[in-house]
């Protein structure tokens, strides 16, 4: 998870250096993709703090399956007209928030535990 995460920041730092940018027709695909790596990013972190059964390949396959998901119903929806690029976005920023909550939880749990000791 450590790799995740330094190469989560590390994309960052670079996105942040360099003048590229992402043509308009290609913004709904990026925009879903980045969240639903996030949501993979975050689903490791909690797996990891609550101290479950963590497996790179668990990891990974969520995050393909995510990105594939995300990408699919976008070009559906771009297909059909619709707009659910949008459905696919609140379900991942759901998930997330529900994450971190729960990361949240477990770590504040872990922080009063050791003052009792």
């Amino acid at each position: 998870m450590q790799w995740a995460i330094l190469g989560l920041i590390t994309g960052i730092i670079i996105g942040l250096l360099t003048s590229f940018t992402i043509p308009i027709e290609y913004i709904k695909y990026t925009a879903v993709i980045i969240i639903g790596i996030l949501d993979s990013l975050f689903g490791a972190i909690r797996a990891e703090i609550e101290k479950r059964e963590y497996d790179q390949s668990i990891l990974l396959s969520g995050l393909f399956l995510n990105i594939t998901l995300a990408f699919g119903f976008t070009f559906l929806g771009e297909r059909l007209g619709l707009d659910l690029f949008l459905a696919v976005s609140v379900v991942f920023i759901f998930r997330i928030f529900t994450n971190l909550g729960k990361i949240r939880r477990a770590v504040l749990l872990k922080m009063l535990h050791r003052k009792l000791k």
